[in-house]
């Protein structure tokens, strides 16, 4: 998943599809400790959209902070 992907979803969408990717991920942990998975390095790419997701989510929610502190502030 690329930055301008992510950029284009909604808040709401970027929490249900960090859900979405936690549980691909654990699925993907115990698919390759039961047997070896096709391309392991599948696993670093969920693990990094996850991140990418978060950082997002966590950039809108300072952004919002900010915005609500300075709009009382100029009360």
């Amino acid at each position: 998943m690329k930055n301008s992907e992510i950029l284009g979803l909604s808040t709401e969408e970027i929490v249900a599809r960090i859900g979405e990717e936690k549980a691909s991920l654990t699925k993907l942990k115990f698919a390759h400790t039961v047997s070896a998975i096709e391309n392991p390095t599948r696993i670093a790419k969920v693990r990094k959209d996850i991140a990418r997701l978060n950082t997002e989510l966590t950039k809108r929610k300072a952004e919002a902070k900010a915005s609500a502190e300075s709009g009382s502030a100029s009360e």
